[in-house]
């Protein structure tokens, strides 16, 4: 019984340690950026999931003041990839290459004072920014679309054909206004 449990085990170690070589993650960080990461943030969303090519394209033409570093840092990442699997003598398709996290942490803040009325003075922050972008090489398709089996579609659709016949129209009443003069 223990001899069995060992080698299912072994057997699960096994199919784990070939699931994560098949996946190799490539990254490239770009720290102390001087943009908030709330901004970064909204360069980042546009290019997450997407394929390396659409992303590099995305990046350069979002008007943004950190699109520019984005897309360097996202073909930093893609010679990386490059560059590691040429060095261990992985077999990469750049083409597959896709966006698998794209983040930005927040940095060190730098306090700043502005002058204010009467002698005062107000103090503000400037934000910093660590940004992580990882791609990775897709497992199957490059495409983002799932497939849906046809008896699970069919499905829905019978029981949408039900439910729309029971849906009720609400009726509405003008009143007429007359106007006196």
């Amino acid at each position: 019984m223990v001899s069995s449990l060992s080698t299912v085990s072994e057997e699960i170690e096994d199919e784990t340690m070939a699931v994560a070589e098949k996946t190799r993650e490539y990254r490239a960080e770009a720290r102390f950026q001087r943009v908030s990461p709330q901004k970064a943030r909204l360069v980042l969303d546009l290019i997450k999931g997407r394929g390396v090519e659409e992303a590099l394209t995305v990046a350069q033409f979002t008007k943004k003041r950190i699109a520019p570093v984005i897309h360097k840092l996202l073909t930093s990442a893609v010679d990386n990839a490059k560059y590691l699997s040429g060095e261990q003598g992985l077999d990469l398709d750049v083409d597959n290459l896709y966006v698998k996290q794209a983040l930005a942490n927040e940095g060190p803040r730098m306090k700043r004072i502005r002058p204010a009325p009467m002698g005062r003075a107000f103090r503000y922050q400037r934000r910093l920014t660590h940004i992580v972008l990882s791609v990775a090489e897709r497992d199957g398709g490059s495409s983002l679309v799932t497939r849906v089996d046809e008896a699970k579609a069919a499905k829905p659709a019978k029981a949408a054909g039900k439910t729309a016949g029971k849906v009720k129209v609400a009726k509405t009443s003008v009143k007429k206004v007359s106007k006196k003069a």
